[in-house]
């Protein structure tokens, strides 16, 4: 599903986001990525989401290299990737609904499908009463819940989700972090980076751990206490 081969990321001052990294995610997994500010985990999901380029290395997503993709190839990659930001990234001036519909209007979805597709999608994470609410009437928890609908609507086979509970209270980042659970129950590969010890704790789930750019270990079901 997700092959990360001795990968190594150089900014171009001279810093290292991750050295000689590798990793193996399979299909149905849920795993998480911890370690303090500038350990290398951000950068590696970066890499994951195609933002960023290894220097040396290579990356494989669903059976597709990835490392010297073009440019115009990146659209098509993505489609197989749901991607959940910590600011959320909605679009201000569209509606629940809108900000969902608009991921499937970019691959070109028929109208039929979209009116069936996204009150089910709003249903699962809870929103099926704010379709019409724009991003400003919504709290933090519900403005990460759309993204979540806008990530899954198109029923991709992985889900990233960068720092996803940054923003929110305790209670609605477990809520959100449930629903991540559940959405994995139904088939998804999902990857999280977190600095959240307690849910990572309770969820006890796959745990890979970087520092200062390297992967110091990796636990099949462990929790982030674990990692000290």
């Amino acid at each position: 599903m997700i092959k990360v081969e001795n990968v190594t990321k150089v900014y171009p001052n001279g810093a290292e986001g991750v050295k000689d990294v590798s990793i193996h995610i399979e299909k149905g997994e849920f795993v998480f990525f911890i370690g303090s500010s500038g350990s290398g985990k951000s950068t590696l999901i970066k890499l994951l989401m195609k933002e960023l380029n290894p220097t040396d290395g290579q990356i494989v997503i669903n059976n597709i290299n990835t490392t010297r993709m073009k440019r115009s190839k990146i659209p098509f990659l993505r489609r197989n990737l749901g991607i959940v930001f910590q600011d959320f990234r909605l679009l201000a001036t569209k509606t629940v609904y809108e900000n969902v519909a608009f991921a499937m209007q970019v691959i070109e979805s028929p109208s039929s499908q979209i009116r069936r597709n996204i009150p089910t999608v709003l249903s699962l994470v809870g929103l099926q009463d704010k379709a019409k609410a724009y991003p400003n009437q919504l709290s933090g928890g519900e403005q990460q819940r759309t993204a979540l609908a806008r990530a899954i609507v198109n029923n991709p086979p992985i889900l990233i989700a960068d720092e996803p509970t940054g923003n929110l209270d305790p209670d609605t980042a477990w809520d959100i972090m449930c629903l991540l659970e559940e959405i994995n129950k139904r088939g998804t590969t999902v990857v999280v980076a977190t600095h959240a010890k307690n849910i990572v704790d309770a969820m006890q789930k796959r745990v890979v751990t970087l520092k200062d750019g390297h992967i110091i270990r990796d636990v099949r079901k462990g929790g982030y206490s674990d990692e000290a």
